[in-house]
């Protein structure tokens, strides 16, 4: 042990002496392999840890979702000046949840009393329809109100026109019948339909509430005269009747047609004020 020691402190001195070097290095290297000799350096110690490849992978665990990032509007930046301004997108209109406001005409005979009636909603069926119609329930004839057997729908030029008519009737029933009047029986009023024999781009009057059928009248002693049974009594006093309520419509609208036009009229009257002309003045009295 000693002898190695002093080997290495004479280390320095054969190193910078290349002869001396020489002729030492020789029985140096030869006295290290007698010391070391017959004794093994220790092997480091093996590891018994696995490699890498025998280290089987394992999954990350994956993030959670993140919330979606907020959608950010890019600032506005301020043009250069001279340069032509961009005009701001016009607002998009706001849908209004209100309802539109129906306007309808108010009738001059609901306001003076000449009729009995309630405005009805906006009649609209394809082609037919009205905008202000009525729901008729009487009439005045010589002070007091003469009510309808059933209620009819209809515009108001028809409901103004029925007031006179039916002081007329009333008239002629008291003078010859010796009663008045206790009701008008009524049949059809607004109808969206063709004419009678007329093809399906003729729209009758019904369909713009602008016609009446009357079947008959109901006397206050309770006779019941009616188109069907009494028309052919021509000289009886229930068909002068008729005939007189026939002929008196005439008067008062564009339109009369009973029994005598043709035969879809056998059992009523029919009352309406239709154009008929280039200036509607011309009258239909069948």
């Amino acid at each position: 042990m000693h002898s190695h020691f002093k080997l290495i402190a004479l280390a320095p001195l054969l190193l910078t002496t290349p002869v001396l070097a020489q002729d030492f290095l020789t029985p140096l290297q030869d006295m290290v392999d007698q010391f070391t000799q017959g004794s093994e350096r220790p092997k480091p110690p093996q590891s018994t840890a696995p490699t890498p490849a025998e280290i089987a992978p394992v999954p990350r665990p994956r993030p959670p979702d993140l919330p979606s990032a907020p959608v950010v509007t890019p600032p506005v930046v301020a043009e250069e000046e001279g340069a032509p301004e961009t005009p701001a997108p016009e607002p998009e209109p706001i849908a209004s949840t209100e309802r539109d406001r129906v306007y309808q005409v108010a009738c001059p005979a609901v306001i003076q009393g000449l009729v009995e009636a309630e405005m009805a909603p906006p009649l609209s069926e394809g082609i037919c329809g009205e905008h202000s119609p009525l729901v008729v329930t009487a009439v005045l004839s010589r002070g007091r109100m003469v009510p309808l057997s059933s209620p009819v729908t209809t515009n108001c030029q028809m409901a103004s026109a029925l007031p006179d008519w039916v002081a007329d009737v009333d008239g002629y029933a008291e003078a010859m019948l010796e009663s008045r009047l206790a009701s008008v029986d009524t049949g059809t009023s607004y109808m969206c339909r063709a004419r009678n024999g007329g093809d399906e781009a003729s729209i009758s009057e019904h369909g713009f509430a602008n016609a009446v059928d009357v079947t008959g009248f109901t006397l206050e002693d309770g006779r019941k005269i009616g188109v069907e049974a009494d028309w052919a009594k021509a000289t009886a006093p229930e068909g002068r009747l008729l005939r007189l309520a026939h002929d008196a419509a005439c008067g008062g609208f564009m339109t009369v047609l009973g029994p005598e036009a043709n035969a879809e009229h056998h059992d009523h009257l029919h009352l309406d004020l239709g154009c008929h002309g280039e200036s509607c003045q011309a009258r239909i009295c069948e």
